[in-house]
């Protein structure tokens, strides 16, 4: 083979090397993976625990519900519904994907859980005697929060746990009441709203 033919020959390997990448977008992912493009603004306001806020646009942003009833076997039953959002498994990667993470779960701004999913069976112990707020805040896989116009986006729920007093029957003792104000802020509210809430 003469020198013209071999530099031919690596010339198109060359190329087809290079035509192999396109299969890869410009940021360098695979066709079908989640952009690792940044999403939204991260912003210098932190939450309680002292993550950073991601602020989002209104549109299309995620939200989430809560709902927190008495267990029939114990415990409160929280139930989140979501939307604009999915929850991400485990061993996800620490990047910030739209729409995309888990569910900081708080009781009196005290974390208690983190939630890949839906439903989750809070201790009793937890919530004791009295009217608490229990909370669920997204959370992208980062460690930043979710935020809509400068606040997290959020739901409380006010439970209140009533234990009973001498005297009364074991079925009387195992009843609680649950008061819930799902304030589904959506960023859009401060959970200061849902406290003044009866």
């Amino acid at each position: 083979m003469s020198w013209t033919r071999r530099s031919r020959a690596a010339l198109a390997v060359c190329v087809l090397l290079l035509a192999g990448s396109a299969g890869c977008d410009t940021d360098g992912s695979r066709e079908g993976d989640a952009s690792p493009t940044p999403v939204g603004e991260v912003l210098e306001d932190r939450d309680q625990e002292g993550r950073p806020l991601r602020e989002v646009g209104q549109e299309g942003a995620p939200g989430v519900g809560i709902e927190v009833q008495p267990g029939t076997s114990g415990g409160w039953d929280v139930r989140l519904t979501v939307r604009n959002f999915r929850f991400s498994p485990a061993g996800a990667a620490a990047r910030a994907v739209a729409g995309r993470g888990l569910v900081r779960l708080y009781v009196d701004d005290r974390p208690v859980a983190r939630l890949r999913a839906p439903a989750y069976r809070l201790d009793t112990r937890l919530v004791p005697r009295g009217t608490h707020r229990v909370t669920a805040r997204l959370c992208a896989d980062d460690g930043t929060v979710w935020a809509v116009d400068g606040k997290p986006v959020e739901s409380t729920a006010d439970v209140t746990a009533s234990e009973s007093g001498p005297g009364a029957t074991p079925e009387a003792a195992s009843r609680r009441k649950a008061r819930t104000q799902g304030t589904d802020s959506g960023g859009r509210g401060s959970p200061d709203r849902a406290r003044g809430a009866s």
